[in-house]
């Protein structure tokens, strides 16, 4: 069972509590956005085997959403955080760093 820490209350929630909003940290196109940019944001996700950073939210809780970096081939979990940064904090790189060699942030640009 997948359990994330909710850094807003502090509890430690399981997946029954929680709600998955997909891929973290996307570069979002507004009006005067091109079809292409529009249809990238809408449609083009990472599905990646391994590390991923998600959008969670604290639906039987706070309420809040926040984000997770995990495995999703073995739902190791290397830390959640507040939703409101535009990438994950240092202390989570070097977490997943440390367990995955190699890893590296990708910027969106």
């Amino acid at each position: 069972m997948l359990i994330l820490h909710c850094p807003y209350c502090g509890v430690d929630a399981d997946e029954t509590e929680l709600a998955a909003g997909g891929e973290a940290h996307l570069k979002r196109f507004g009006p005067g956005s091109s079809d292409d940019e529009l249809h990238g944001y809408l449609f083009a996700r990472e599905n990646p085997k391994g590390v991923h950073l998600e959008r969670w939210r604290h639906a039987s809780g706070c309420g809040k959403w926040f984000h997770a970096a995990r495995c999703t081939a073995t739902l190791e979990v290397f830390g959640t955080y507040k939703a409101q940064v535009s990438g994950p904090p240092q202390e989570i790189r070097d977490a997943i760093s440390a367990r995955r060699p190699g890893w590296s942030w990708r910027e969106f640009s």
